[in-house]
């Protein structure tokens, strides 16, 4: 059965294997982007966002999404990019953060979604190395489709639960 199964997934690595799967793509600044569609809760327009004082500036404030009170984060700031003006494809994905023992929703804004892709381990590969300074631990790999590179996120990397826990005592 061992042989079987090295024979089936070839060169292509257990992590990789892991990672397979269907991913919602979105883009920020001209870059497509991929998050676990088992992460994303919902798909909202716009709306307006209520600021929450002392928080760090790429958490945008919290929405109320059915009088439920959500956290949104830009992701745009959060990566360090420049700034938008909001447009009619602007939009924010609600997604599942898991950590610490829970699980808490979360709105980030994106500059528009583009699609659900099912992305095959094959055409999943590691994350480059940057250099020792940059931290990678919020990408999951880099996906060839369509032509282009998706780069796929750990939503869970990028916005834990100790900054998210920030804005509910705040809001």
């Amino acid at each position: 059965m061992r042989q079987h199964e090295n024979e089936t997934t070839g060169h292509i690595g257990k992590a990789a294997i892991e990672r397979e799967g269907k991913y919602l793509t979105f883009t920020l600044h001209d870059e497509e982007y991929g998050i676990g569609i088992l992460k994303v809760k919902e798909i909202i327009g716009m709306m307006p966002i209520t600021t929450v004082p002392k928080t760090p500036g790429y958490m945008k404030g919290v929405i109320n999404l059915r009088g439920k009170v959500i956290p949104v984060a830009d992701l745009r700031l959060k990566f360090g990019m420049e700034p938008m003006d909001y447009t009619e494809r602007t939009c924010i994905i609600v997604v599942e953060i898991s950590g610490a023992g829970k699980k808490i929703h979360m709105g980030i804004v994106v500059d528009s979604v583009s699609e659900v892709l099912n992305i095959k381990a094959g055409d999943i590969e590691d994350t480059p190395n940057f250099g020792s300074r940059l931290d990678t631990d919020y990408i999951l790999g880099m996906a060839k489709a369509g032509g282009g590179i998706k780069i796929l996120l750990d939503i869970d990397e990028i916005l834990n639960i100790d900054e998210i826990a920030v804005m509910e005592r705040a809001a």
